[in-house]
């Protein structure tokens, strides 16, 4: 059996890797010419580490990136309202990791170059036909036209991913919450305990993200800084690569007395802002048709507020390639791969809409505008287990479950 991924992120790299250890022959494609280490920080959820660990990146991950101790919520001053433990800390077997998305990315490419060989790169999706025995593929490469036959076509090429697009052409739009997203990275003294992922806000119009994401550097930190601009809407496209200015992020948050970070040296230091609308899509009713199917952001796009992006992309795969390698018609493991990865997926595009730490920072806000000593002056213990469980419903996996489940692999 082979099939062709149509996509070079973390989705598509990880799949690729699942199939080959499997057993089974894939291929790689790629639109862009070439894959550099891109982008900011990311966190990959125990039950990603898990994935990623069986197949053999355990060490690379470790060597890459920051063991998350903590999730924890602010407000405006400083004040803690409430510290989720992390990974190993939350009882889990594996880690949580924060890491820079193209150190991983490229740590995943270079397993993939090892182990199956090259992404094809610069080739870009153009279309498909299948019938029964497998699917022929229109790609471009430059000014050629180039069409394959494989026997399944995956299609792991992000939130507005051609492949979705030719199985769904009307009525999938990007969904703006209104909310704009600023991100960058730069060398900082330790936040917190140094291994904290820290959200702080001034209610749910605006919210500063931090985390360290490097093993090698611990004083590389990335940063997200998100403030509600607009009502809620349809928009057209989104790019991921826009430059966005220190001006305009500084004066959200020039009010600011939060000793936790020093937001406006933060911002200076950093050389690079990029700026993007906060989007997502509504769940689909089904990801794919016979021997085509989609993963990881290209299936279901969220909101980045749970730290799930990445970690649902190493899930989808892992689980596709079991499906493919115990199924004797390939169409009926993309069905038994979608029956298990997409009502989860679909039920975690629509909890993060809910926006959960926002909601717990507008309340405490509106309680005690000016701070507070301990939480408990602010909300009631059950509010707050409430809150706390809002958030890790977004973020959290079953930890006995997933201690005990047996292995994907084959």
């Amino acid at each position: 059996m082979r099939t062709m991924v149509v996509g070079g992120g973390i989705g598509g790299l990880s799949t690729a890797l699942s199939l080959h250890a499997a057993g089974l022959g894939c291929v790689v494609v790629e639109a862009a010419r070439t894959l550099r280490p891109l982008g900011v920080g990311i966190n990959m959820q125990p039950h990603a580490v898990r994935e990623l660990t069986e197949l053999g990146l355990g060490p690379v991950l470790a060597d890459l990136g920051v063991e998350t101790s903590f999730m924890s919520v602010a407000d405006r001053h400083g004040n803690i309202i409430m510290a989720l433990p992390r990974g190993r800390s939350a009882g889990y077997r594996w880690p949580q990791y924060s890491v820079h998305r193209g150190e991983l990315q490229m740590a995943l490419l270079a397993a993939v170059e090892e182990r199956i060989g090259p992404v094809r790169t610069g080739v870009a999706f153009e279309g498909f036909e299948q019938d029964g025995d497998g699917v022929l593929i229109t790609l471009r490469q430059g000014g050629r036209v180039l069409r394959e036959r494989v026997d399944v076509l995956v299609g792991a090429d992000g939130v507005q991913s051609s492949v979705r697009a030719r199985l769904w052409p009307y009525g999938d739009p990007l969904r703006w919450g209104g909310i704009r997203m600023w991100r960058g990275v730069a060398e900082s003294d330790p936040v917190l305990d140094g291994a904290t992922v820290l959200a702080g806000g001034s209610n749910s119009a605006a919210k500063f993200v931090t985390y360290h994401i490097s093993a090698r550097n611990p004083r590389l930190l990335n940063w997200v800084a998100e403030v509600k601009v607009a009502e809620p809407g349809i928009v057209p496209d989104a790019d991921w690569s826009r430059e966005g200015s220190h001006a305009d992020v500084s004066r959200h948050f020039a009010s600011w007395k939060y000793p936790l970070v020093d937001i406006p040296a933060l911002l200076a230091a950093t050389k690079r802002i990029l700026e993007y609308p906060m989007v997502d899509r509504d769940p689909l009713p089904r990801w794919g048709e016979g021997r085509v199917t989609l993963l990881g952001d290209a299936a279901h796009p969220m909101y980045p507020v749970g730290s799930n992006g990445g970690s649902q992309a190493v899930l989808d795969a892992r689980f596709l390639a079991r499906c493919l390698a115990t199924y004797d018609d390939p169409a009926a493991a993309l069905a038994a791969y979608e029956a298990e990865r997409r009502p989860p997926t679909s039920a975690l595009v629509l909890a993060h809409r809910s926006l959960p730490i926002e909601r717990t920072i507008t309340l405490v806000t509106e309680r005690a505008p000016d701070g507070f000593t301990h939480i408990g002056e602010v909300l009631t213990a059950g509010e707050l287990a409430a809150m706390e469980a809002a958030q890790r419903g977004l973020s959290d996996a079953d930890v006995r479950a997933l201690n005990e489940r047996e292995s994907w692999s084959v």
